[in-house]
């Protein structure tokens, strides 16, 4: 094994290029780009199998077409690249920005907003009200804001019931609450791509899912079919919440 000569650059770029990989599988996992993403892994792995058994002709056409498909896999896997850079910039650039003195942009009684929200859920669940309610931490959703009405209200139980009363004009969509105020409703989200959703879960859950998995939100969600109370963070949807564990959940997260 003297021949082997590992040096702390070659353990930092294994331990690098393992996190990437680990990234872009959590990004792509239950979407068709998984698939995609296996089949070009294999070809590259028969490349460098042809390469190493000197098989020249072989090696330069397998060569030419991984040379050409560089900007193939841009265009093919477009939406999980800009998922990918927005979580890397979710997740480094602002706890870098936290350390240094920024807060989560939250103003007055966090504890007494977070009480209407939940609040208001649990009385849409009774009624069966369907609601889609998106937190924003972090992350500035103004792009989302633009698509819908802007309020900029202050958040209370009666206001968010009458936005989301099935005859209102601004009950489809979802609702924006952002600095401890109600920035806009009628919001258009992007819905999750992801194939392996259960059925049974309609295009509310889809969105908030969607938006959770490109930006640092927090989606909350009543069904109308059943109901339930479900929450969304970083892509991953929690479902039949109790109002008092929504509650306590978002004391805890936002």
């Amino acid at each position: 094994m003297d021949f082997i000569h590992i040096s702390l650059v070659d353990i930092i770029d294994i331990v690098l290029v393992a996190t990437i990989m680990w990234q872009l599988y959590r990004l792509t996992r239950g979407t068709s780009a998984y698939g995609i993403a296996i089949g070009i892994f294999l070809f590259y792995l028969l490349w460098i199998i042809v390469r190493m058994l000197h098989m020249e002709l072989l090696s330069a056409i397998l060569g030419q077409v991984i040379g050409v498909g560089v900007l193939g896999l841009v265009i093919v896997f477009q939406q999980e690249i800009r998922r990918f850079l927005l979580y890397i910039g979710n997740k480094y650039f602002y706890r870098i920005g936290n350390r240094f003195g920024r807060n989560n942009g939250f103003r007055g009684d966090r504890g007494g907003w977070i009480s209407e929200l939940a609040a208001a859920c649990g009385q849409m669940a009774k009624s069966r009200t369907g609601a889609l309610i998106i937190i924003a931490r972090k992350n500035d959703l103004l792009f989302i804001q633009e698509t819908g009405d802007t309020l900029k209200a202050e958040i209370s139980q009666r206001l968010i019931e009458t936005i989301f009363f099935k005859n209102t004009p601004l009950h489809d969509g979802a609702m924006i609450i952002q600095n401890g105020r109600i920035e806009a409703a009628r919001c258009v989200l992007p819905s999750t791509e992801r194939l392996d959703i259960s059925p049974a879960l309609g295009m509310r859950h889809r969105a908030a899912i969607g938006i959770t998995e490109q930006t640092d939100a927090i989606a909350v969600v009543v069904s109308e079919q059943t109901g339930r109370i479900s929450m969304a963070e970083s892509g991953l949807l929690q479902m039949d919440l109790t109002v008092t564990a929504l509650k306590e959940k978002l004391m805890k997260m936002v």
